[in-house]
């Protein structure tokens, strides 16, 4: 086991299945003391169960300010201090639809879980990296938030802004310790991308170079080097994890 994150703490959100759960596998191979957040809490104690490092599940919505408030100073006070910050939760909203057809609940609904949930988790998690001049913060953006995605209106667009807060606090914390970047997938198999429609799906893998989806240890072993220690000269970046669609 790698010691160079030894003694660090870290939250995950959207802990309990895809992403989430990969890279909280990850990290506590490695030796991360972990708090998982999702607001499902049977799929919180199934990856759980995965670990190999200290853990505590936090079920909870990522939208409501208090919560979030009330769970990362839980966190911070059971542990001690926070290092690590991977805001995975997210969703789509509907697909395969085009713009004059989304309804302004589904724009609202997927900007809350994908932007303000991001917002509020950094939001509360930074204070608690100012007090040691140390911290990674990865907001899990999206290929469709650097490009956009024809018939994913909301979601695209609430990557791309997410893409635009991460911008905004590397800048801002850059001389703290801190840094704060994006990872940028194109189709990663999960439950999330199961649940859209074919056509969807096919018509982001057809955009891929190397014509296939990424896999999911693909996406946390580049996680887990973003909020690594090795990391820190880089901030305020968006990793690209797309098969050669992207490349900027």
């Amino acid at each position: 086991m790698t010691t160079e994150f030894k003694d660090q703490v870290g939250i995950i959100t959207g802990a309990a299945s895809g992403l989430g759960a990969a890279i909280a596998v990850k990290l506590s191979a490695q030796g991360v003391k972990l708090a998982l957040l999702d607001r499902d809490a049977a799929g919180l104690e199934k990856t759980k169960a995965m670990l190999s490092s200290a853990c505590e599940t936090y079920t909870l919505d990522i939208t409501k300010e208090a919560d979030v408030s009330s769970v990362i100073e839980k966190v911070g006070s059971a542990f001690g201090q926070i290092h690590i910050l991977v805001n995975c939760a997210g969703i789509t909203g509907k697909t395969n639809i085009q713009s004059h057809e989304v309804s302004v609940e589904d724009m609202k609904l997927v900007f809350d879980i994908n932007f303000t949930g991001s917002f509020l988790t950094s939001k509360y998690s930074l204070p608690w990296m100012l007090k040691n001049n140390y911290g990674r913060i990865l907001h899990i953006a999206s290929i469709s938030g650097k490009e956009g995605n024809a018939g994913m209106l909301a979601y695209s667009s609430s990557k791309a802004a997410v893409i635009g807060m991460t911008k905004v606090q590397g800048k801002e914390y850059a001389e703290t310790g801190i840094t704060v970047n994006a990872l940028a997938p194109a189709v990663i198999r999960t439950a999330m991308v199961e649940a859209m429609p074919a056509e969807q799906v096919k018509y982001m893998t057809d955009k891929i170079p190397m014509k296939r989806c990424g896999a999911l240890e693909e996406a946390a072993d580049t996680a887990a080097f973003i909020v690594s220690p090795a990391c820190s000269f880089t901030t305020a970046f968006t990793f690209d994890l797309s098969g050669g669609r992207a490349t900027y």
